[in-house]
């Protein structure tokens, strides 16, 4: 069955670095594009990045553009979300999501709260 697992979340400073994995099990990791979303308190769940399966192509919410690298190690099973230069508006649930065989895949999340 497929699972994904987030980590890597925490509280960090504005202006800090925090780099979040996400481990996948139960599919061809490799044969999949992966994506980021978050959802902050009291609003609906936005996709941050996208990456396709042999990561050649990455794409990114305006929000997060030149800050943000999504990157994959597919002989890890493994896609990053290095985020550099945070803010507090990035302050939100973290979540790793795929869609397979039909169906839309997510993790439980991993919280990144950006507060001084």
């Amino acid at each position: 069955q497929v699972q994904l697992v987030e980590s890597g979340g925490g509280l960090v400073q504005p202006g800090g670095s925090l780099r979040l994995s996400c481990a996948a099990s139960g599919f061809i990791f490799g044969s999949y594009v992966m994506k980021w979303y978050r959802q902050a308190p009291g609003k609906e769940r936005r996709l941050v990045a996208t990456i396709t399966s042999d990561g050649g192509r990455k794409n990114y919410a305006d929000s997060v553009k030149g800050r943000f690298t999504i990157s994959r190690d597919n002989a890890e099973n493994t896609v990053y979300l290095q985020m550099n230069s945070l803010k507090p508006e990035d302050t939100a649930v973290y979540y790793c999501n795929t869609y397979y065989s039909g169906i839309n895949y997510w993790g439980k999340g991993t919280l990144v709260t950006v507060s001084s």
